[in-house]
């Protein structure tokens, strides 16, 4: 039998029994249907559902993880969607998002990477090439993709710069599992292509969005914007998103800092290869970490208040866990984020780019 590795320690800042104990508890939160929510009686989103199942993969829950990707074979809709949140089985907002909907590919690509089970993407490839076509469905002009359509099914006017960001990494991370698994979509080669081009050089085509530090990071995060580019992005918003030795402001506005924010900037940081940086942060996770192996979603600063008060939540577990993966290289996956670890997506500028010369 293969053994499969799975995250320890990150040495002097998270221990191994920590991680484990982080592990068992999204484990235990999962619904006997297969879905996480954000919290006991909460409600899940497709998005943050994925990472959760990433997270029980790399910390050997993978019969979890499979059940949480089967959950989602089941309620994906006709056109390839999901809803945006749910309750149980109960449909909370009808809204259908484009980058919660793309998601899934980062996902089953991060099983078979970490597990070997080809089997197991196989009979999930149906799902992601559903998701991904309904995603591409909304590429617009300037290679940007439209952020959602409504519960009346209207597609909403603005594209945002964090969503299509995270759908062009879920673009490159579908392209490799259809190669992995024998299949080849040269389309979605080049709405990766287009998509990256439109947030790398016209971030002005995208709804402004700029207070908030995912706007700020996940461009690199999703490896868009690489090498100078990318370290001068992340020294540029440094002091206006990292607030002193407490961690990642979740909105530049407030001193509020959320832990998912601060693990999601240290995997920007091990993309780019800047460890003592990515470690230095991720010791401030430890701040909002519960005995039981959860993550306090945030803390006001300076009264260290909990907000939303006392809420924990499974995307923030989750995303602590895949950090320590990504500084420890303790499973396959853990350079999935890392730039150079996908193939690179051409550039594809759209016609009458004023960045082309001819």
């Amino acid at each position: 039998m293969r053994v499969v590795p799975v995250v320890g320690g990150v040495p002097g800042i998270l221990s191994a029994d920590e991680v484990a104990r982080s592990g068992a508890y999204l484990r235990d939160l999962q619904l006997p249907s297969g879905l996480i929510p954000w919290f006991p009686g909460g409600h899940a989103d497709p998005w943050n559902h994925v990472e959760c199942a990433m997270a029980l993969t790399i910390t050997g829950h993978h019969g979890a993880a499979l059940a949480a990707y089967r959950w989602l074979e089941r309620a994906q809709l006709g056109d390839g969607s999901w809803f945006n949140y749910y309750v149980g089985e109960r449909v909370e907002d009808a809204r259908l998002d484009t980058n919660v909907c793309a998601y899934v590919a980062t996902g089953i690509l991060h099983y078979v990477t970490v597990t070997g089970d080809v089997d197991a993407a196989a009979r999930l490839w149906p799902m992601v090439e559903r998701a991904i076509d309904f995603v591409l469905r909304w590429q617009r002009e300037d290679g940007s993709i439209s952020w959602a359509l409504d519960a009346q099914g209207r597609v909403e006017s603005y594209a945002l710069l964090t969503g299509s960001s995270s759908i062009f990494h879920s673009l490159r991370c579908a392209v490799a599992l259809a190669e992995r698994l024998g299949h080849h979509r040269p389309s979605w080669e080049l709405a990766a292509g287009r998509v990256g081009h439109a947030v790398a050089h016209h971030p002005g085509g995208f709804a402004p969005k700029d207070e908030f530090a995912m706007d700020w990071y996940y461009p690199v995060l999703a490896g868009a914007v690489v090498e100078h580019e990318a370290d001068a992005r992340l020294d540029a918003g440094w002091s206006q998103y990292v607030m002193g030795d407490h961690g990642v402001r979740c909105v530049s506005t407030n001193d509020w800092v959320t832990a998912a924010e601060t693990a999601e900037t240290v995997l920007s940081l091990d993309a780019v290869g800047r460890t003592g940086a990515a470690l230095d942060l991720m010791a401030l996770t430890s701040r909002h970490r519960r005995a039981d192996g959860s993550y306090v979603t945030g803390i006001v600063y300076p009264q260290r208040t909990t907000f939303p008060v006392e809420e924990v939540s499974s995307y923030t577990a989750a995303a602590v866990l895949l950090a320590a993966d990504a500084l420890t290289d303790a499973t396959p996956a853990a350079g999935l984020f890392r730039h150079g670890t996908l193939a690179r997506a051409i550039d594809w500028p759209e016609s009458g780019c004023a960045l082309v010369t001819r």
